[in-house]
């Protein structure tokens, strides 16, 4: 809902001189009757600035190598070179859960580089509140860091873009913490830009970075700024809008422009949107969309993956006269890496800060007697997931751990072990690539019911086989039916029981249900606490020579 206090910042932002860039064109332009409107759009970016890996999904689309800030950057120049009315925005996530090279400047390299690409607004996402609220505000106004100083001898100039987010407010004052919208004029025509963050941003980030914050209903925050920007005249609204669902196909060349079978959370929302809003950019679940009219409602939706694989041109013809849209294109284009030269000024900061983050990334953290492999076994295991599932009940158990009482078991999702380790040395820039998403560890209560459900979940909706520590072994079976696969689950060789509360670990992602495991959701008692990526280098560090992991603590039954 928006509060009186946010109302009257509503009024305010409305007044004339509101607009924070000029309206382009010249005297043709006043004797047109419609405005070609271009929006440029991406979503979790997450701070990749080096091309990401394309042996990985996550650094493809299809087959076809996509990514990095380099050539992300040449694609919405040239994109903007066809229409000079272009916006270029973001829903959400642009920094947050970043590989190292912009995470140890605490994302200060990405913001300068979003700079010089020229983006315009960021409906602030679920990852950009991960070191909190006075953090954010500093990324937004700039100044060193207040523990760690300047970096690289220079100051932080802070974003030239805008942060947007109608839904977040202060609990002392109900005060958004950033504007709830902007205004940007064109020739004749102005559009709105909302921005909207995850309404269950406090369930997955550290209870610290929200307790002085409250997230409200995306649906009810955003119904309610549009009777404020239809009487300030506005007809055009666009929503940055950090949620997200499944568009139930695998991401390739030809469904990154699909619409088949939207689900999810973000779907849910919009169709309770008010139909005047024209535009829904999405993200958060790193879904490709392109939707013309979204389940009927006469929204256009999209989605540009992850990562900067993506950026999605919207073409919008408005009205002069009525303001509204009246035509309108939709088309999400691969960011390929042979299309374009790198982009020298992108280059140039990225080895600025790679040079700077040398001497972190290149330490040597341990020793792997043999390569450690994420590839899963023919039961779901791999050799890197037993291990980071043994940190991880390491770190909430062993040395140090005196915070209630220690896991007994953890788990950890498949898909959130980005790259492999050599066998050699190990590096800390390694270990921080296997997990970069600055997951943090979540400990909580759950009953052995829910911790068999949550197994048999991996067969009947989940996505992909937990990976587990050594302390729990199971059987599963592939005739049994569904809901009846998993036996003999035992925890530190006891057999599970039912009525008995267990301790359990996983990362914030699975503990808000993520991958389609539910019953997670119902873990109680919660304790969140470090880094996944920091507990993983501590326990490479812990053991000095990491063996590859066994992968036999699942066994195959008929």
């Amino acid at each position: 809902m928006v509060t009186a206090a946010a109302s009257a910042l509503l009024v305010a932002a409305v007044a004339p001189g509101a607009s924070a860039k000029p309206k382009p064109g010249g005297p043709a332009e006043t004797k047109a009757k419609t405005t070609e409107v271009q929006i440029l759009a991406l979503n979790d970016f997450h701070g990749q600035l080096r091309p990401p890996d394309s042996t990985s999904s996550g650094g493809r689309i299809g087959t076809t190598p996509a990514g990095g800030a380099e050539y992300l950057a040449q694609y919405v120049r040239s994109l903007e070179e066809t229409n000079p009315n272009s916006l270029f925005v973001s829903a959400g996530d642009v920094i947050g859960a970043t590989p190292l090279v912009s995470a140890i400047f605490h994302d200060e390299p990405t913001i300068e580089a979003m700079n010089l690409m020229g983006l315009d607004y960021n409906g602030v996402g679920n990852h950009e509140f991960d070191e909190g609220p006075e953090e954010l505000t500093r990324m937004q106004e700039g100044g060193c860091h207040p523990v760690e100083g300047c970096f690289g001898g220079d100051g932080f100039e802070g974003a030239d873009f805008e942060f947007l987010a109608a839904n977040v407010t202060y609990k002392d004052s109900g005060e958004t913490i950033f504007p709830p919208f902007a205004i940007h004029e064109f020739p004749g025509v102005d559009v709105a830009v909302v921005g909207m963050t995850l309404e269950g941003t406090p369930n997955i980030v550290t209870a610290a970075a929200t307790e002085n914050l409250e997230f409200q209903d995306e649906a009810d925050s955003v119904n309610a700024l549009v009777p404020v920007l239809k009487k300030a005249g506005i007809e055009t609204i666009v929503v940055l809008m950090h949620e997200g669902g499944s568009a139930g196909a695998s991401l390739n060349e030809t469904t990154v422009n699909s619409c088949a079978n939207p689900t999810g959370a973000a779907v849910d929302v919009i169709k309770r949107f008010n139909p005047e809003i024209d535009l829904v950019v999405t993200g958060h679940t790193n879904w490709a969309l392109n939707c013309p009219n979204l389940a009927g409602t006469g929204i256009m939706v999209t989605g540009a993956a992850s990562v900067g694989r993506v950026v999605t041109d919207v073409d919008l013809t408005i009205s002069r006269a009525t303001k509204e849209v009246v035509s309108a294109s939709i088309n999400n284009v691969i960011v390929e890496r042979t299309e374009f030269a790198p982009a020298a000024d992108i280059t140039e900061l990225i080895n600025h800060y790679g040079e700077i983050a040398a001497p972190i990334e290149n330490r040597v953290i341990g020793t792997a007697s043999a390569a450690l492999s994420r590839t899963n076994n023919a039961y779901g295991e791999s050799s890197l997931g037993d291990i980071i599932a043994d940190a991880q009940l390491w770190a909430t158990s062993g040395p140090g751990w005196s915070h209630g009482a220690p896991a007994v078991v953890s788990f950890m999702n498949s898909g959130g072990i980005r790259a492999a380790i050599d066998a050699g040395p190990i590096t800390y820039g390694e270990a921080f690539s296997v997990q970069p998403f600055a997951n943090v560890l979540v400990t909580m209560d759950m009953t052995g019911t829910q911790i068999d459900d949550l197994l048999e979940q991996q067969f009947s909706g989940g996505n992909g086989v937990l990976q587990i520590p050594a302390s729990l072994t199971y059987d599963r079976s592939e005739s049994a039916p569904t809901g009846s696969k998993v036996s003999n689950v035992r925890i530190n060789g006891v057999l599970l029981d039912p009525a008995t509360t267990y301790r359990v670990t996983v990362n914030n992602f699975l503990a808000d249900g993520g991958d389609g495991y539910s019953v997670l959701r119902q873990g109680t008692n919660r304790f969140v606490g470090e880094i996944d990526s920091d507990a993983f280098s501590r326990y490479v560090e812990f053991l000095g020579t990491v063996d590859p992991g066994p992968q036999n603590r699942i066994t195959s039954i008929p």
